[in-house]
């Protein structure tokens, strides 16, 4: 080997007219402070470039980009080194959520065709392992997000697969103006212990976000709104082995205001699943310091069209007694009210395994203005049955409800 061609082999960040092109160290090595040093270095109008195979042992905390390119056509694999990404993975708010790689700034651009791969499998089969509450992570095993796009904006990431990760696969964090299109995600266990809240994307605190033309095979939500998501479109998705488009779960924390609206979701395909259009709010709670109800709000403005359901549980499903006891939730119903809700041309088969019902709509207190029109649901256990419980203005649907049965609430 010539001479420059060895230096060059050795050196880990290759800079060129803004251009910080990553070499692997090999080996099984870190490459995740070489990844750090690159972003440092091309932070303002630079090109990163990650077009290998990256094996990652820290924490990838980017913060202050602006007007930056990062060409992922390679592989980020993050060490299955649970001990270390555990306690030391970056701590966000919500949910105890903690992640691998926080990426911050304004006007990125993320694309390539590249993967992450989270190593989830020993995340799963990981004994003595602990969860949070509603889908939420836990300060004992902190199970961290591939990729959060936090406190950003201008933010558009294309092209890129994710799997295996050990909790929601992404995270929108305080941020503004980001769109995912053409992601692959596959959140799948091959052992008999399943993935855990491995949620395509979470969106809190955040507007103006845009997911497009993306595959997602996972166990829980293929999209969730979590607190103060706003002026959000989601559209042309194929899930599969999912929880549903979820509004929330809203209303867990007491004393906390949380908003959900001005929502479009249009041409989903969800297959396989547990939930397909779904709107999810905890119920009352006695108690001030409550972390599973009492929380406060809205949720209004929102829109699921063109939703096709194949073998799903609950085809349509809104409760504001989520994660709540029932004789709770009667004596303490939701303080955050559910209004502007439309369903338009939602269609296909339920799975069956909630009985002939299709459609459920349990209020505490009233919904208001909540409409169906195109709705071509059946079941494989009968005609199909419409429950509903305190909706104003019933009138409204194009289907005929009835009370549901006191054991199904």
């Amino acid at each position: 080997m010539h001479l420059t061609h060895l230096l060059l082999a050795l050196v880990p960040v290759v800079f060129a007219v803004n251009t910080c092109k990553v070499i692997p160290i090999g080996g099984g090595q870190d490459d995740g402070p070489n990844i750090i040093d690159a972003f440092d270095t091309c932070k303002s109008g630079g090109t990163i470039v990650l077009d290998k195979y990256y094996v990652v042992n820290t924490v990838l905390v980017i913060t202050g980009l602006q007007d930056v390119t990062i060409e992922l056509s390679g592989v980020v694999q993050y060490t299955p080194n649970i001990a270390y990404w555990s306690p030391n993975s970056y701590y966000l708010e919500f949910q105890n959520a903690t992640t691998f790689w926080f990426l911050s700034g304004n006007n990125i651009h993320l694309y390539g065709g590249g993967t992450l791969d989270a190593n989830g499998q020993a995340w799963w089969d990981y004994p003595n392992k602990t969860v949070g509450t509603a889908g939420g992570s836990s300060t004992l095993f902190a199970r961290p997000v591939p990729l959060t796009v936090g406190n950003a904006s201008n933010v558009l990431i294309e092209d890129l697969t994710q799997i295996g990760s050990p909790f929601w696969n992404n995270f929108v964090y305080q941020s503004t103006n980001v769109t995912y299109r053409w992601i692959n995600i596959s959140s799948t266990s091959y052992s008999s212990n399943p993935a855990a809240n491995s949620d395509g994307w979470d969106i809190y605190r955040s507007s103006y976000i845009t997911i497009e033309d993306s595959t997602i095979h996972n166990d829980d939500d293929c999209v969730a709104f979590k607190p103060n998501t706003t002026n959000t479109v989601i559209r042309n998705l194929y899930c599969n082995g999912s929880h549903g488009i979820s509004v929330g779960s809203l209303g867990q924390y007491a004393g906390e205001t949380d908003i959900v609206a001005n929502i479009y979701v249009k041409n989903i395909s969800m297959n396989n699943a547990q939930n397909g259009a779904r709107i999810k709010v905890f119920g009352g709670s006695p108690y001030p310091n409550s972390t599973a109800g009492g929380g406060t709000g809205y949720v209004q403005n929102v829109t699921f069209e063109d939703f096709y359901v194949n073998n799903v549980d609950n085809p349509i499903y809104l409760t504001q007694c989520y994660d709540t006891a029932a004789n709770v939730c009667a004596e303490y119903p939701s303080v955050l009210n559910i209004s502007d809700i439309h369903y338009i041309n939602v269609t296909g088969m339920s799975s069956g395994n909630s009985g002939n019902v299709v459609v459920e709509f349990e209020c505490s207190p009233e919904c208001y203005d909540i409409t169906a029109t195109g709705t071509n649901l059946t079941s494989p256990d009968g005609p199909a049955a419409y429950y509903c419980e305190n909706v104003a203005n019933e009138t409204a649907l194009d289907f005929t409800c009835t009370v549901p049965p006191a054991s199904s609430l």
